[in-house]
């Protein structure tokens, strides 16, 4: 009997995937999303978290997208999974820790995991990979590697750049027509801007943002700082979420600062009290500091000085801090430091 072909499209919430189950859902094809929690995603809660990021949308992408296709969204959560893609990249690192062709390959090879699955039938995936788009990952001798590594082969439909790749199953199976995909190539975005109008999409997720704090420099610099400072490559999922937030401040190799930069950072590392060391002035008005380490006496002054540093006491003579270490609290009176030495060497 014949069927209405299905797909499951990987849906990080851009452009680009947005319009690439666009395109085959236009063809009849069904179609349902899945979208791969890692913790690195570039949205959520830290717009949520700072004052002046109140204004921009709080909404996950990938859910806005799955609205506006009307389309089931999976949400999969891979944190765990994913660990050894971050520290063990077999394809190695972008520019920064991103290690995209790796990523790509794994969640790739996720999706067909679905597809094998009797529970769903799915017949083949789709993404919005673009060749030449993205340095890594997206080129066009590394779209075959994408496809093979993972095990999807020709199951796997690029439909912005299908016309410059070789024929995949769905089209020779005639579950989609080729005339009807595009050749997009290249980090141009305006051909993707203009079929985006052309469906009547106009709030979606900025074309060129990247969707991975990986590919950022300065979460990179902090992840690498991590690593440097526990002699190996390990993580949780509490240390990636805390790597978005606040100042990191790194005075001595055996112990670092978190410092909260506004209110609302001030109020989510509350929720981290119990497992740092913990400051904040009570004199004057100003942030709390998280210590990650295990400090010495000497330590935790230059760790309260710092923390004068950023209060509303910063050109006082002294500053009272109050310190929480091991559930007893206890106060340091001290000068603030120099802002010249809080912002040399030691910032990460």
């Amino acid at each position: 009997m014949n069927k209405t072909p299905k797909a499951i499209a990987l849906i990080s919430g851009g452009l680009d995937s947005l319009l690439a189950a666009k395109i085959i859902q236009e063809q009849g094809v069904t179609v349902e999303g899945i979208n791969f929690f890692t913790g690195f995603c570039v949205e959520g809660h830290t717009h949520a978290i700072r004052k002046k990021d109140q204004n921009k949308s709080k909404r996950n992408n990938a859910l806005w997208v799955a609205e506006q296709l009307n389309i089931p969204l999976h949400l999969v959560d891979i944190i765990e999974e994913y660990k050894d893609i971050v520290i063990n990249p077999k394809h190695g690192y972008g520019a920064n820790l991103n290690p995209c062709l790796d990523c790509k390959i794994f969640m790739v090879s996720k999706a067909l995991e679905w597809i094998e699955c009797s529970d769903y039938e799915f017949d083949f995936i789709v993404t919005g990979e673009v060749i030449g788009q993205r340095p890594m990952s997206q080129r066009k001798e590394t779209m075959p590697v994408i496809a093979e590594q993972s095990g999807a082969n020709d199951r796997l439909l690029r439909p912005l750049c299908a016309k410059n790749l070789p024929e995949t199953l769905p089209e020779r199976m005639g579950w989609v027509d080729r005339d009807q995909l595009f050749d997009f190539s290249g980090r141009n975005r305006k051909p993707q801007m203009a079929l985006a109008r052309q469906f009547g999409f106009d709030d979606y997720a900025q074309p060129a943002g990247g969707c991975c704090f990986l590919t950022d420099q300065n979460y990179a610099t902090k992840l690498a700082d991590l690593w440097q400072a526990r002699g190996e490559k390990t993580y949780e999922l509490d240390d990636i979420m805390l790597l978005k937030v606040g100042r990191h401040i790194r005075p001595k190799p055996h112990f670092k600062l978190i410092v909260a930069r506004e209110e609302g950072e001030n109020r989510f590392l509350q929720g981290y009290k119990k497992q740092f060391t913990s400051m904040q002035p009570v004199s004057h008005g100003g942030p709390l500091t998280l210590l990650d380490g295990v400090p010495t006496d000497d330590d935790l002054k230059l760790a309260a000085q710092i923390t004068a540093r950023y209060s509303q006491g910063r050109d006082a003579d002294s500053v009272t801090v109050e310190v929480i270490m091991n559930g007893q609290s206890s106060e340091l009176h001290v000068s603030p430091l120099p802002a010249q030495d809080v912002m040399s060497e030691w910032m990460i």
